[in-house]
Formats: C-alpha cells, sequence, structure tokens
C-alpha cells in the first residue's frame, strides 16, 4: 500500500463538525484578509478561496448578508455576485490558462452544501484529467500549487482585472 502524507489536512478531519459560527461571515469579519483567503474584496460581495480546493485556485464568491438562497438577496448583490465571477473566470484564464470552467452552487444540504447556511458561488478552472485515478478510486486530490502562492497571484491578479 501507497501512502501519501497530508498533515495540513488534519485540522480539517480533526475539527469537522464542531466549528461554532458561520465560516464565510468569521472570514469576512477577521480583519485579516490574507490569513481568512480572501482575495477580493466588493461592496456587496467578496471572494475567498476554498480551504480544501478541488483545483488549484478553487474560489467561492460570497455576499456580506448572512443569507442561505437566491431569494434572500437584493438585485444589487446578485448582480455584483455574477460581475465577480466573471472577473475570477478572467483572472483564471490569464494566470492559469485552463481548459474549462465549473461555476454553480449547491442550495441546501440535500443539494450537497457543506455550508447551506450562507450561500456561495463555487468557480473554479478546469483541466482535462485533473479528474483522475488519485480522485475517482483512492479519494485523494493533488494539489499542485500551494494556498498560499495561489492567493498571492489571484489577489494580484483581481486587483488588476476589471471587466
Amino acid at each position: 500500500m501507497d501512502y501519501l502524507w497530508t498533515p495540513w489536512r488534519y485540522r480539517y478531519v480533526s475539527q469537522a463538525g464542531r466549528e461554532s459560527g458561520c465560516i464565510f461571515c468569521q472570514a469576512a469579519e477577521l480583519g485579516d484578509d490574507s490569513r481568512a483567503l480572501i482575495v477580493y474584496r466588493g461592496r456587496k460581495n467578496f471572494i475567498i478561496l476554498n480551504l480544501y480546493p478541488y483545483t488549484t485556485g478553487h474560489s467561492m464568491v460570497v455576499p456580506y448578508a448572512h443569507v442561505a438562497d437566491l431569494v434572500e438577496c437584493d438585485d444589487e448583490t446578485l448582480e455584483e455576485m455574477m460581475r465577480l465571477a466573471r472577473r475570477l473566470r478572467l483572472a483564471f484564464g490569464e494566470l492559469y490558462h485552463p481548459q474549462g470552467y465549473n461555476v454553480g452552487m449547491n442550495l441546501g444540504h440535500a443539494a450537497g452544501a457543506g455550508v447551506a447556511e450562507h450561500l456561495h458561488l463555487h468557480v473554479l478552472p478546469r483541466w482535462t484529467g485533473d479528474t483522475n485515478f488519485m480522485t475517482t478510486i483512492g479519494e485523494t486530490r493533488l494539489q499542485p500549487e500551494d494556498l498560499a502562492v495561489t492567493y498571492d497571484r489571484l489577489h494580484r491578479a483581481l486587483r488588476e482585472t476589471n471587466p
């Protein structure tokens, strides 16, 4: 049997289900965007890296308002959410040259939402072959870039990208 050591995931595994409060609200209020992994702040939404990404760059557009569903958002929040998703897609194109993108949200636990109480829109760059045997059989994801590097690159690119 082969072993892959991923000590950074221990925090996730050991704390799963023990969190208190909303992770998105806590991140927005932390006061340290790099520590919170917030790469960009808009007026109604912010862009945050996923701490446990499916692919390099896996980000989410999150409203500041603690709402669980699209119907609870005002028009300005929804409009800015889509503008930020577009801005993120443009930044990914310049930085990583992906072959495709996943953009979407899961509303409610039954739909697969990991954080059902706070709406968020996932935006992921994708490449042919990024889902391989490690993910499908080994239930393991391999990330070619450290989150701190992704944060620096994306934070800089989003400041410079203005669609």
